[in-house]
């Protein structure tokens, strides 16, 4: 059904019906977009989600599953995937997800496309980041988070914020959903330098601060 929707829509479509087959060709192959069911014959989608991230695999991934409770929601999101779409779903729905991951993939039309911070640059236009001058391989959530911060630089960011402008999706602040993705940048950031660029601002969210040092937290 999802081959046929996609396709009326002009998409090109490749099926994969077990998640080691899918995982296979995902690692091989480039694609503009993967749609991952977690509920595969052989493994878990959400382990397929996990291997293709581990993997530097940066390709946006949608999940669908009849999966509705949260924390299943919030563990498809932390392990890489860009969103997550609960069964049954009306087509329409399916076709405005991913027409809004494609723009936040694309996203970054503005007048400048690239932002720096410290030792911290991002291209926008070709959608690379780097650490004093290395590249740093990140998925497409973390990009678009970094990219986020950066151009908004020594500024408190809330949690409503970031998740409003990064995902377009309202969640509970109370989960640590937003949480583990700062937790990811910061050590994709570490392991390159001392320095802790995104500060934690006590119940009050985020910041990007440029003028640091490797003794602040």
């Amino acid at each position: 059904m999802v081959k046929h929707v996609l396709e009326k829509e002009g998409h090109e479509v490749q099926i994969a019906e077990k998640g080691q087959t899918g995982e296979d060709i995902a690692l091989k192959e480039e694609f503009d977009m993967i749609i991952l069911d977690l509920g595969l014959p052989d493994k878990s989608g959400m382990d397929v989600c996990k291997v293709l991230r581990d993997n530097n695999i940066v390709t946006p991934i949608l999940i669908l599953s009849a999966y509705q409770n949260t924390d299943t929601k919030i563990t498809g999101l932390n392990t890489g995937a860009d969103d997550y779409l609960t069964k049954p779903f009306d087509n329409k729905e399916l076709l405005a997800r991913i027409d809004a991951i494609t723009r936040r993939v694309q996203k970054g039309g503005d007048s400048s496309n690239v932002y720096e911070c410290g030792e911290l640059k991002i291209d926008l236009v070709n959608r690379e980041f780097y650490v004093r001058d290395k590249k740093v391989l990140l998925t497409n959530n973390e990009f678009n988070l970094m990219a986020y911060f950066l151009k908004n630089p020594n500024r408190i960011l809330d949690k409503d914020e970031l998740t409003n402008n990064v995902w377009d999706i309202n969640f509970d602040t109370n989960t640590n959903f937003l949480n583990v993705y700062i937790s990811y940048l910061r050590k994709k950031i570490e392991d390159i330098t001392p320095v802790n660029y995104i500060q934690t601002i006590r119940k009050k969210g985020f910041m990007l601060q440029c003028e640091t040092t490797a003794e602040e937290s």
